[in-house]
């Protein structure tokens, strides 16, 4: 198994930054090859996501925090191949949910 860890910075807060994750994780289906399943709990501050994707189970945490948001995955041996891929996906998507867009940009 392949452990990955990726810390996404942000300035929203705890309840703000989950909010955003809470409305976001319907759609996160969208961003998988298709046929992929994604089952999603809440335990306080962390979301568990269970997801078959290519014939493999990934599982996955996001932990919201006051300034942070770590989320971990473990990739099973077939897929570690798109590890790389994987993060790239996820700083990307993450940074744009929690973009402060009440900051104007000069």
């Amino acid at each position: 198994m392949t452990p990955l860890s990726v810390d996404l910075p942000h300035n929203l807060g705890r309840a703000e930054a989950r909010r955003r994750i809470e409305n976001g994780t319907g759609s996160l289906g969208r961003h998988l090859p298709a046929g992929a399943t994604v089952e999603s709990g809440w335990t306080g501050d962390k979301l568990n996501l269970a997801i078959g994707l290519m014939g493999q189970d990934v599982r996955a945490a996001v932990d919201v925090q006051e300034t942070l948001v770590r989320v971990e995955i473990v990739l099973p041996p077939a897929l570690g191949f798109f590890r790389p891929l994987i993060e790239a996906g996820i700083r990307k998507g993450g940074e744009q949910m929690l973009e402060d867009k009440s900051k104007t940009k000069s």
